[in-house]
């Protein structure tokens, strides 16, 4: 997710994680034009960073680290995945065919994709060509009505991997509830014509345990997780339990710590804001604090703030 699922906040989803239910991550999702520019390239690197410590917990829990890209040029996709594959060390690619942002869109890439099989195949052939790596293709089930037996068949005539199924359109964005059916009929598809691509499903995951449900109703391979994270960091953990304040604030703490390790000043401390909510709510105190950290812009105003929160719940 964009500005979300960097390195720093991937490595502090891993850490509070149980082994076996968190099985791939990916990265921010990142432009093909960017990285097939000379001068672009500098600009939109940091979305494929991998900290030498999120490495140690991607080899000790087994995960995979798929790199998203976007475009509509297939031979920057060429060229953008050869470099991917040269330069760094990702278990994949996948390529989004889903992010229905409207700038995004007017763009002709990502969800508009959706229209335009024939192009869409070409971005996968010559991803898979160019990259040597395992590609996938994350996307969603039409435009603005389903068309996902259509689509999905369409997909299929690819080499691609693994489809991960947003069960809403375009038009319906996140304004809507997904629709899971849509994933069932996208199961029958690939169980007709390609059985052996993964099927992962997407759309409004509440829990683990929902996941699970989700999967096995809709005889997806596995469920993609976005949103629910923002309410429970601790999604893939199999202590479920009210998480205590100082849980809360410890984790937080940790991400500010991390965030300024890592980025030093190299990237807008403002970005770390929209994460405050997450552990900040549900206690005594929350809103206040919450308030107190928004006017922050350092992370050692963040964290002095917290500490003066604790002291005075401590007293």
């Amino acid at each position: 997710m964009e500005d979300v699922t960097d390195t720093v906040f991937r490595e502090l989803i891993m850490s509070v994680s149980d082994p076996g239910r968190l099985n791939l991550l990916f990265t921010e999702f990142t432009s093909v034009d960017g990285l097939c520019h000379p001068v672009g390239r500098s600009a939109v690197l940091h979305r494929l960073l991998v900290n030498e410590t999120e490495q140690h917990l991607l080899d000790k829990l087994n995960i995979k680290l798929i790199a998203q890209i976007w475009g509509n040029d297939p031979e920057k996709f060429y060229s953008a995945s050869k470099y991917i594959a040269d330069e760094f060390d990702f278990d994949g690619i996948d390529i989004n065919m889903g992010c229905p942002v409207n700038k995004v869109v007017k763009q002709n890439t990502c969800s508009a994709l959706i229209d335009q099989p024939a192009l869409a195949l070409e971005i996968i052939d010559a991803t898979i060509k160019g990259s040597g790596l395992p590609v996938s293709v994350k996307t969603r089930t039409g435009i603005k009505t389903h068309s996902t037996e259509r689509w999905i068949s369409q997909l299929l005539q690819s080499e691609t991997k693994a489809v991960t199924l947003h069960a809403r359109t375009q038009k319906m964005q996140s304004l809507y509830p997904a629709e899971w059916e849509q994933i069932a009929i996208a199961v029958r598809v690939r169980d007709t014509v390609k059985p052996d691509v993964k099927l992962i499903g997407n759309g409004d995951v509440e829990s683990w345990e929902h996941g699970i449900q989700q999967i096995e109703e809709s005889g997806a391979d596995g469920a993609m997780v976005g949103r629910a994270i923002f309410s429970n960091p601790w999604f893939f953990s199999d202590t479920q339990s009210q998480k205590s304040v100082d849980e809360k604030l410890d984790l937080l703490q940790k991400h500010i710590r991390l965030f300024a390790d890592t980025w030093q000043s190299g990237r807008n401390f403002s970005i770390l804001k929209r994460f405050f909510k997450i552990y900040i709510h549900g206690f005594a105190g929350a809103a206040a604090l919450r308030a107190s950290l928004m006017e922050s812009f350092t992370a050692e105003d963040a964290l002095k703030v917290i500490g003066e929160f604790r002291k005075s719940e401590a007293v």
